[in-house]
């Protein structure tokens, strides 16, 4: 059993070795995206213009006639104060290709005072890679890896690394294995006192005993110590980036989880986006109708149109507080994007246990379930995992090595003994 295990440990981790450096380093640098991207680009979040802000579906108005070629599908309905007025675009279709337009841009950002288009980026650019663009990067490099579009999709990278986070969370359990002591406690009907005491060897680290025992020890103690955050970390990593194609529709099958709209209709081709009958204007007064009647208070925060489903969906919050509850977000409602139907809502932490544990996927994941805290302890984190897999591979490395010299030295020696 302890054999199949540790090649099981072996050649998984030589399989997402690779993949969880990448992962880990970003991850422990993207846990503070928004506050790099603001230090790397005051140009484009910052304005000292003074005056009364523009209406943001104003604002929304000047970016579409700026830039016809897209269309405005998130903002903040009221920025932060000295921040600029940010729009999410996405290209239309162009009517003589029948495909969507390539504009090169994403974002663009707007003084809300005056009203000048300050600037554009495009957020998760391959290249080049700049100041506007780098933290974008970095974060699509984290659960996507950049793999590009082909055969339809550009889902590929999520799903890889989807995968991949499965398998590591299969071998957390593998890897904890292995760190108990060799014969299990049957032996001699062992004490628990006692077979703890031989376990203790694998929680420490000997940096006296020589670079390899201590690469090795290293290895060992620091996923035994750390062991509930990696699976915590792996698990969500595959159910966020497996969540249509694999999580959600495994939690439905065994327990009560509560769709959301976007769970309930399939999303068109992304060459064949719903266009809306009502416009974000629209949707902000019926929105606000239906929370004043449910009795939320909050103003309306933000106003997402996920064209692909044709459904809008809008948060509940004040200006600068885009996070929402320990990372789970906002109080919501999803509107029908012709009929202005309510199709359901969304409140943080609140639901069956299944949906409770659906939502805390991500602020697990990103450390916000704990606050700033949580996103100190899950960049630490990210450099373990890649600590791990760096360490890990070198024990391989070694042991193949030591390997071979095996294999030579017994094929040297065999001319000798046959004389």
């Amino acid at each position: 059993m302890r054999s199949l295990m540790l090649h099981l440990h072996r050649y998984m981790g030589l399989t997402i070795a690779a993949f969880l450096v990448v992962s880990g380093l970003t991850g422990a640098i993207i846990s503070w995206d928004h506050e790099l991207d603001e230090w790397l680009n005051p140009h484009l979040n910052e304005v000292h213009t003074k005056g009364e802000a523009l209406s943001a579906f104003v604002l929304a108005d000047k970016v579409e006639a700026e830039f016809p070629k897209v269309e405005v599908t998130y903002f903040d309905v009221h920025p932060e104060p000295g921040h600029s007025q940010y729009f999410w675009v996405q290209p239309r279709v162009n009517p003589e290709t029948g495909h969507l337009y390539k504009p090169e841009f994403n974002q663009v950002y707007v003084d809300p005072v005056s009203g000048d288009i300050i600037g554009k980026r495009e957020w998760g650019a391959v290249w080049p890679i700049t100041r506007e663009t780098f933290m974008s990067f970095l974060y699509k490099l984290h659960y996507s890896l950049h793999i590009p579009e082909f055969w339809g999709t550009d889902h590929w990278g999520i799903w890889l690394l989807g995968v991949i986070a499965l398998i590591w969370t299969f071998d957390c359990f593998v890897g904890a294995y292995l760190t108990l002591p060799k014969g299990g406690r049957s032996k001699k009907r062992e004490n628990s006192r006692s077979y703890m005491k031989r376990w203790a060897p694998s929680w420490k680290v000997r940096r006296s005993a020589g670079p390899i025992r201590f690469n090795f020890d290293l290895h060992r103690a620091l996923g035994l110590w750390t062991w509930g955050l990696l699976f915590v970390i792996a698990f969500t990593a595959f159910s966020l980036n497996l969540y249509r194609e694999v999580f959600f529709p495994v939690m439905s099958a065994v327990s009560d989880v509560t769709p959301s709209p976007l769970d309930q209709r399939t999303p068109n081709d992304h060459d064949n986006p719903i266009t809306p009958t009502l416009t974000f204007a629209d949707v902000s007064k019926v929105a606000r109708q239906e929370a004043d009647a449910i009795g939320w208070s909050q103003p309306v925060g933000s106003i997402w149109y996920a064209r692909d489903w044709g459904i809008y969906r809008v948060e509940y919050f004040a200006g600068g507080d885009s996070h929402g509850s320990g990372g789970v977000g906002h109080e919501a409602i999803f509107f029908d994007g012709h009929t202005g139907e309510v199709l359901g809502d969304f409140v943080p932490w609140e639901g069956t246990a299944a949906d409770i544990f659906v939502q805390a996927q991500f602020p697990l994941h990103s450390g916000r379930i704990l606050g700033l805290p949580g996103r100190i302890l899950i960049s630490i984190m990210g450099i373990v995992v890649a600590a791990l897999s760096i360490t890990g591979v070198i024990i391989w490395y070694r042991k193949h090595k030591a390997k071979e010299r095996r294999i030579a030295e017994a094929r040297q020696q065999k001319p000798a003994s046959a004389t």
